[in-house]
């Protein structure tokens, strides 16, 4: 999940691993596999979206192919050093990874149809798996005593294992003929990709995978911005759409700027599909929650590039003040934009605490939050409502406590367990939660997220974390060093940036929720 704007399309989360155990799993679509079978191993997380979406797509071309593909189903996860198992969605996830692994230990020929009931409510894969093993006639008094019982504990261990092994740490890894696979997610897509692995007779399910539609892609970007980069979404289009039929534009041309006038876009580089993007169901799918209609065309606006502002006096007008071409720089200033429930977000504010020691009152220190709405029609975080509550109390916080940055007590007891809804016990060492609780609760908190809304959308950021260097620079980033060293970048003479802080100094730690 990156940072930037246009990594909307840019679909990876992450999870760790580490076990071991003698029992391995005997997993496969069939009991028996051809001479030859193209192995297809999937790393997935039971209640991750997207292991779930790669699991539904598989499913079609497993029942299709049978005995030709040597389908392995893995999970990713935890174990700390007093056995204990977990898992990137909690304790749930780690019970659903259990018991679809003890039905693939049980029906190694059927237990992607367990997988997939379950699949249809992957929230409840906890609960569900009672119903789920009936219905496809798996032995429910078997899969229970497994599920409870030594053997589940050491398939789980055994898969964390082959995850380790494999450096499988976001859901979904996904391996075809022994090779990563990076590519579409979809039945057709996956057709091609394992159909692509024999060399030699393909199956006969391999002579009716259908041509893919054509889909017509315009980019229109503009030369002058230097970060616009529209070459990298290109690309990703060529690799997340089957058959893009692509077309770019530039504002400085007649033909983009006329485009760019009609259709009245507003930021650049923008994603432009007309009507044949329904003939790509994986792609229409991919790109849906991010369309918005622009005349006969429908698009996503991936940068923050107002050209209008590059006019002479632009930077004048209300729409190009807060950019970040018009904006001024300010030294020894950074500022963050997060969600308060993101991980990256969370990682990033803690991060903060030793880079506040390291400067102190050298560099003036601002939190921003992200979301969407206002406060007359309410707000929607990515995270649900919890995370626009805690969105709201910890701008009170800052707005009460932002002496000698106070507000970080607040935050920090809080990124200790950030989903508890129990935010009153992080009251205290002079933060008078009453306070906060009266802000939270009344019209002064959702003003305060408002404005941190509108400047949000102002300079084109969706993405947790999201930092700004002197007002003027972004950069990403979750350790303290990258934070650190990017906001030396621009201020060379700051009292210490001498001083090595934590993180990762050879290739800092990314990561992000939102587009």
């Amino acid at each position: 999940m990156r940072t930037t704007k246009g990594s909307f399309i840019v679909i990876a989360l992450a999870a760790l691993v580490v076990a071991v155990v003698a029992c391995q799993p005997q997993q496969g679509a069939v009991a028996k596999k051809n001479a030859g079978a193209v192995p297809v191993e999937f790393f997935v997380m039971s209640q991750c979206p997207f292991g779930v979406q790669v699991e539904n797509g598989i499913k079609p071309v497993l029942d299709k192919m049978g005995a030709d593909v040597d389908f392995q189903l893995n999970f990713i996860g935890q174990k700390d050093a007093s056995g204990n198992f977990t898992s990137m969605h909690g304790a749930d996830e780690v019970t659903g990874n259990i018991v679809q692994l003890c039905a693939a230990k049980l029906a190694p020929a059927n237990y992607m149809d367990f997988v997939s009931c379950q699949n249809k409510n992957s929230k409840e894969v906890a609960k569900n798996w009672k119903d789920c093993a009936g219905q496809t006639k798996i032995p429910v008094a078997k899969l229970e005593s497994c599920l409870n019982g030594a053997e589940g504990k050491a398939l789980l261990g055994a898969s964390f294992d082959k995850a380790k092994a494999k450096n499988a740490n976001g859901s979904p890894t996904i391996f075809i003929g022994g090779k990563p696979y990076n590519g579409r997610r979809g039945e057709t897509d996956f057709y091609r990709a394992i159909c692509a692995e024999y060399k030699d007779k393909k199956p006969a399910a391999c002579a009716s995978i259908p041509e893919s539609a054509k889909v017509n892609i315009t980019v229109l970007g503009d030369k002058r911005c230097t970060d616009c980069n529209t070459d990298r979404y290109v690309a990703m289009l060529k690799f997340r759409v089957a058959n893009p039929v692509m077309k770019e534009l530039d504002y400085s041309d007649a033909e983009g700027k006329k485009l760019y006038d009609e259709l009245k876009v507003g930021n650049l580089p923008v994603i432009l599909f007309d009507s044949t993007l329904d003939g790509d169901k994986e792609a229409s799918q991919m790109f849906s929650r991010n369309l918005k209609p622009f005349g006969a065309m429908k698009g996503i606006v991936v940068g923050e590039w107002n050209p209008r502002c590059m006019s002479d006096g632009g930077c004048a007008l209300d729409e190009c003040k807060n950019t970040i071409s018009c904006r001024k720089e300010e030294k020894n200033k950074l500022e963050v934009f997060v969600m308060s429930q993101c991980p990256y977000g969370v990682k990033a504010l803690t991060a903060m605490e030793e880079v506040l020691k390291n400067f102190g009152s050298k560099i003036d220190f601002k939190i921003h939050y992200i979301a969407d709405g206002n406060a007359k029609d309410g707000f929607k975080g990515l995270h649900g409502q919890p995370e626009v509550d805690e969105n709201i109390r910890e701008l009170c916080a800052i707005k009460y406590y932002g002496k000698d940055y106070k507000y970080m007590s607040y935050i920090s007891c809080r990124n200790k367990d950030i989903r508890n809804a129990d935010y009153e016990k992080c009251g205290g060492n002079g933060i008078d939660i009453k306070k906060i609780k009266a802000c939270f609760e009344g019209d002064e908190g959702k003003k305060l997220l408002e404005e941190d809304l509108k400047m949000a959308k102002d300079m084109g950021v969706g993405g947790s974390p999201t930092w700004l260097a002197n007002n003027k620079y972004k950069f990403s980033g979750i350790d303290a060093e990258t934070v650190k060293t990017n906001l030396c970048k621009y201020n060379k003479d700051l009292k210490g940036c001498e001083n090595k802080l934590s993180g990762d100094a050879g290739a800092p730690v990314q990561g992000g929720c939102g587009k």
